[in-house]
Formats: structure tokens, sequence, C-alpha cells
């Protein structure tokens, strides 16, 4: 039993009032201050996506861009039908400079096709279809010039090497042939010195060139397969969507029996995919190269490949067997706290049933996160293409002001060009050195920062308001005189009366979740580092934020229920919280997170059975399927829709978590007002009391506020449905 001295240490129960009848309707504007910091916060990340959407284009990142910052094949210029990036001397992309500056020092042009033979401009020029085919690579006026013009003002390539499209770029036609690096067939070729060069000098160039524009065409890749596949990907999350509703409903009439099911079907997929794995590795046994291991293959920017590698499956069967694993040992272990925590599932299904409407609120709340997320996506992606163009001095000699930055508009006529005659002002990329962009990292941080307070402000407002319905569901003693609409009425209070408190609760959670962010950022950049006290040091404030985020999120969430229920503010309301679980800390220990980790399950059997649809019709292997779109990585839509199913899975089974946290808090208050006598009756049902009751009795160490024995007066003759 509790001592007096725990009471205190905790707070006073509460005590019996005969006028309280569950949310308090007479309630004024909690945490106002907060409620006003929210709204100057979203009206200044409007200011910031006005701001990001005038500055950004997302061609930059669309479009190959040529030496005058203009985009190649860009619809509605004179570009359009000029896709390709040609590079005068692709020799030059040997340089380091092209990973530093992500640009070649050499004159790039947007043209219709690559070259698709090798020759020298002097050769050209000496028959007529040759050199109307070279001018397609030249810039406009070199009929009436001489070579040495031409080349002195580098209007045309001094050489063109038979190249192939790759990434929108032209890049060297290169083969192996009788193990000798060959370019359109030929071992050679002449460069810009009329010097013979070997096709194998091409090939650090071209690996330079390849990694930059690989990695910029990386994201292009994703969105174009985004763009092939989204209403798959649409189809998918609606099956997700379906199935989520179908189980929930399920779980409203047949709880007992859909928990047990739920366990079974996981265990079962996640069987099924520890076999699926085995099968690949054997099936790989044979094929040559799938035995390089992962080390040695290295990062690669076709994750494909990966799928090809008996290391690779070996590893999702080494995962997939321990995760099985585990959820056994927790069922073998957590048997009887299961039975606890599935009958108190039956009696969320029980409140739910009277509270239907609850079942669809998470679509709203998944139309404002979709909103949240949209908004956060598009500014991002404009804030990161608001970059100018910036231009570097590259020069064909020794030049004092290499690198430098220019303006192409002028610098025929400076000094810079006048003391280097052979320099050239060229794109080099996008940055800036205005004021805006000095503070674009920073813009960048309040668009990350404004999207978690943003998204936990939007969970916040559905569990605060689930938490009022369900509230007012416990508290009605005759459940025939249930309020109407309760969860629009929740909703009404939790907006009109309580958006600080909301704000306030984020805004907590959200700053530790930039910490975490920064924390990682940290992490990436110090990877190279050999500091091992650094390594340890960060490591342990990554985990302690990570235990801090899941604690204020705990916290929270109680909070929200006091707040639903009382209206008072947020720091009152989570001390009360707080104060009530430790007054019935057993209780809270019986409950444990047994209940959530049922309801984990059911997320994992919903994305379970989503993923492999998704995987067998993306990857082609579903026989008869003939409309399966063609994607550069067909692991984009699949990990979208396991993602997106989740968040939807998540937001589903949300609602019963949200009722079962809502009835345990609700039933200890319940324990401290009443005593089950005629005059002051409990509002729990029979069965809530055997749960929760009884299940303290049986860990040994109960804390009841009341009789260890009482009676629960026949509140079945007036509630029909027990």
């Amino acid at each position: 039993m509790d001592t007096e001295d725990e009471k205190s240490k905790y707070g006073e129960p509460r005590k019996f009032d005969p006028s309280f009848r569950g949310p308090i309707q007479n309630r004024g504007c909690t945490d106002i201050i907060c409620c006003i910091l929210f709204l100057v916060a979203i009206v200044g990340y409007f200011a910031v996506g006005i701001l990001a959407w005038s500055q950004g284009d997302p061609r930059k990142v669309i479009y190959p861009t040529d030496s005058r910052g203009e985009f190649c094949g860009q619809v509605g210029t004179p570009l359009e039908k000029k896709p390709f990036l040609f590079y005068f001397n692709i020799l030059k992309c040997a340089s380091p400079v092209v990973l530093l500056e992500f640009q070649c020092p050499t004159t790039q042009i947007c043209v219709e096709k690559c070259p698709e033979r090798s020759m020298t401009m002097i050769t050209a020029r000496a028959i007529p279809n040759d050199w109307n085919y070279y001018k397609t690579f030249c810039k406009e006026g070199v009929d009436t010039l001489t070579p040495a013009e031409i080349l002195s003002k580098r209007l045309c390539p001094a050489f063109l090497v038979a190249s192939k499209p790759f990434t929108r770029r032209c890049f060297p036609a290169l083969d192996l042939k009788d193990n000798k690096v060959v370019v359109g067939n030929k071992t050679d070729f002449t460069d810009e010195n009329g010097k013979i060069r070997q096709a194998s000098d091409l090939v650090p160039a071209v690996k330079n060139a390849t990694i930059v524009a690989e990695t910029r065409m990386v994201v292009i890749k994703i969105f174009e397969d985004f763009t092939q596949s989204w209403y798959w990907i649409l189809i998918g999350l609606v099956i997700a969507t379906i199935l989520s509703l179908i189980f929930i409903v399920l779980l409203r009439y047949l709880a007992g029996i859909m928990v047990w099911v739920m366990i079974v079907m996981v265990i079962l997929v996640i069987g099924y995919g520890i076999f699926h794995c085995s099968m690949e590795y054997v099936h790989l046994k044979n094929t040559p190269g799938a035995n390089i291991t992962l080390k040695e293959l290295g990062f690669q920017m076709d994750l494909n490949v990966y799928l090809h590698i008996r290391q690779t499956w070996l590893a999702f069967l080494i995962i997939l067997a321990i995760v099985e694993l585990i959820i056994i040992l927790l069922l073998i272990f957590l048997r009887k706290r299961i039975l606890i925590a599935i009958a108190l599932i039956k009696e969320a299904s029980r409140a739910i049933g009277h509270v239907m409407s609850s079942l669809f609120y998470p679509l709203f709340t998944f139309l404002l996160l979709a909103i949240v997320i949209a908004y956060w996506m598009i500014t991002a992606v404009f804030l990161s293409t608001s970059n100018e163009p910036v231009y570097k001095i590259f020069n064909q000699t020794e030049c004092k002001y290499a690198t430098n930055s220019c303006k192409p508009e002028n610098y025929t006529d400076s000094l810079m060009k006048k003391e280097c005659p052979d320099s050239q002002c060229l794109f080099a990329f996008y940055g800036g050195e205005s004021a805006y962009h000095k503070y674009l990292i920073l813009l960048q941080f309040y668009n990350v920062f404004l999207f978690f307070w943003c998204a936990n402000f939007v969970t916040a407002l559905g569990q605060m308001t689930l938490a009022g319905a369900f509230a007012s569901y416990y508290w009605t003693f005759n459940k025939s005189d249930m309020p109407s609409c309760p969860v629009f009425a929740s909703l009404g209070r939790a907006l009109r009366y309580h958006t600080g408190s909301l704000a306030f609760g984020s805004l907590i959670l959200a700053i530790v979740q930039l910490i975490r962010v920064l924390l990682e950022y940290l992490d990436h950049k110090l990877k190279g580092v050999e500091n091992k006290f650094a390594k340890f040091l960060l490591c342990c404030l990554k985990c302690c934020f990570w235990c801090l985020e899941k604690f204020i999120k705990f916290i929270n969430r109680n909070a929200y229920i006091m707040v639903a229920i009382y209206g008072k503010n947020f720091c009152v309301s989570a001390r009360d919280a707080f104060f009530l679980l430790m007054r019935n800390v057993i209780r809270v220990a019986v409950l444990d997170k047994v209940t959530d980790f049922l309801l984990f399950l059911g997320k994992l059997l919903i994305v379970g059975i989503v993923g492999i649809i998704s995987f067998f019709f993306f990857s082609g292997r579903a026989k008869g399927v003939e409309f399966v779109p063609n994607l550069h990585y067909y692991w984009v839509p699949i990990l979208t829709i396991v993602i997106g199913s989740y968040l939807i899975a998540h937001g589903f089974f949300s609602v019963y978590a949200m009722c079962v946290d809502t009835l345990f808090l609700c039933f200890c208050e319940d324990l401290e007002r009443n005593d089950g006598s005629a005059a002051r009756p409990y509002y729990m049902s029979s069965m809530l009391h055997d749960i929760l009751y009884k299940g303290a009795e049986e860990s040994a160490v109960c804390s009841p506020s009341s009789p260890q024995e009482e009676e629960i007066p026949l509140r079945a003759q007036n509630d029909p449905t027990e």
C-alpha cells in the first residue's frame, strides 16, 4: 500500500466532486503567450516560403547548365531542342577542380546530339560535309573566321571525340577491347595541340565528370521514378488505408480474436521474409560476381546493384531472423501481460463503439500532415535552388586570378582578362555572396524547425481531440446519454481554448528534435575524425536526446489528456498527469508498453502485407502483370509505400492507443474520486475494474487508494452494451 509520505510526495489524490461529469465546459484560454508566438512563427514561415519561391528555381537540378548559365533542353527557350551538354575539351575534367567546383574548367555548350565520330577541326575544315557537322558543336559566327581566330576566341572545340549521352551530358564512348581502352573503336585520338593521345587518358576525366553528373542525376532519376509511379504509389497507400480501416473495424467487434490473428500473421509474414531472403541467397550462389563483399563493392549510385550481391540478402536474412526471435521471446515472457492488454483493447473497442467518428479522425490528421509535409518539401527545394549562378576564372596558363569570381558580361574588358588573355569567365556552380545567400543555411534550419513544430502540433491536436472524446465517454455514467458529436466538440474546445498549450508542448518536442538533427549533422561531418573521445561524447549525446524525446512524448501525451479534461495550462496539466501516474505506478507497470507492442504488431502486419505486394509488383516478379512502370530504381516506390503504409497504420492504430491511455488516466482518477458505494459509484465498467485493479493485485504490490474489496454498482442496467 502507498504510504501517506508517498501520497504527499506526488500530490494529493483527487477528492470526490458530485458536480464533476467529465471534460469541463466552462474553461478559458491557456498558454496565450505561446499561442501568439506560434502564430508569429507561422507568419514568418509563410514569409520564408514566399521568399524561397520568388528566389528559387528547381530547373537548376533538372537541366544541365552551360558555360553561360543557361539550361539545356528547357522548354520554351531557344535551347529547348538542345538537351545535351557538350564539353569542348573533356580532358580538362581530369582536374581536381571538378570535384571541388562541380564544373569542368572548359567551355560547355548545349547540343542536339552528342558527336558520333572523332575528328579535329583542321581535318573537318577540308571537307564541307564534315565542317557542316562540326559546326553544330560550335558557337555562332564561325563561318567568316580562320581556324586560328576560331581557336583563339574559343568558338569551337579543337577536336571531337565520339561520345554517348549519359545523364544528359556527352561523355566519350569508352570501351574495353583486347584489354585496351578504346574510344569510337580507336585506341588514340588527336588533342587540341595536335598531339596523339591514348584513349586511356580520357578515363580520369570521364570518371570525375561522371561522379559530379551522377550526384546530380540521382535526385533527377528518383524524381522521374516518382513521376512514373506516383499513381501506383497512391494505389498502394489506398490499399494500406483500407487494410488499416478493416483491421480497426474488426478490432471493434472481434478484439481478442484479431489480436491473436495479428500476432500469428506477423510471425508468418516475417517468416516468409526469412524464407525469401534465404532463397535469394542460395539462388545467387553460382552467379558470377555475386560473392563480392559489400566492403569490396563500396558505395554505388545504382542501389539495384546491391540486390545482386549475396551478402546483401544474408544481411536481410540475419536482421529478419533477429526481429522474429525478439518478437517470439517477448510473446513468451509477456504472455500474462498480453492477456491483460488484450482485455484492455476489448474495453477500448467498446469505447470506440460509442465514438465511431473517432475511427475516421486520422483522415483529418493525414490531410493536415500532408499539407505540412508538402509545404516543407517545396520550400526546401526552392531554398536549395535559390542560389545565384557563380562564375569563375579558368585559365590555360598560369594566372594569379585563377578561380576568382567574375562576371561574364564585362569580363572581356576587365583588367583580369588583359593580364591573363588565355583565361575565361565560365559558369562554375550555384552559390552567391549576397546577404540572402549568407543566411540561406539559417533559413533551411528555420524550415526544418517549423516543420517539426507544425507536425508535432497537428499530432498533438489529434491526441487532445481524441482524449476529450473518450473522456466524455468514460465520465458519462449512462452511455445512452453520451453527448452528440463528441469528437467535433472536443476538436472545437482544443482549437478555441488550448491552441497555446498544444503549441507549448509541440515546441518543446520540436526543439529536442532539431537538436537531434544537428547532432546527426555533426556526426556526418566528423565521420573522418579519429578522435575517439569526440565520437564517444557525440554518441552519448545522441542517446541522451533520443531518450529525452521519448520521455517528452510520453509526458506531452498525458498532459494533453489532462488539458482535454480540466482545461488547465500545459505545465499544470503535465504535473498533474505525472503525479497521477506516479501515484498509480504499479498499474502503469502492469499496463507498461504491452498494449503499444500489440498495436505495433498490427502496424507491422499491414506494412509487411503492402510491402510484399509492392515488391513483387515493382520488381516485375508478379506473374501475369504486364503494366509494371519502367523505373530507374524500383526500390523508390516500394520504400515510399512502406513508409507511407506505416504512417497510415500508425494514424489509425493511434486511435486505440489514445483510447487506452485516456481510459487508464480516467480509471486512476475514478479510483481516487469514488469508492464504489451507492453514493459514490465508479464510472468504470466491471470489465475495466477487473483488468486494471486486479491486474495490479497480481503484480504483488498493489497501491489502491480505496478498499481492497469493492462492489461496483450495477452499471450494466444503465448500459445496454454490457
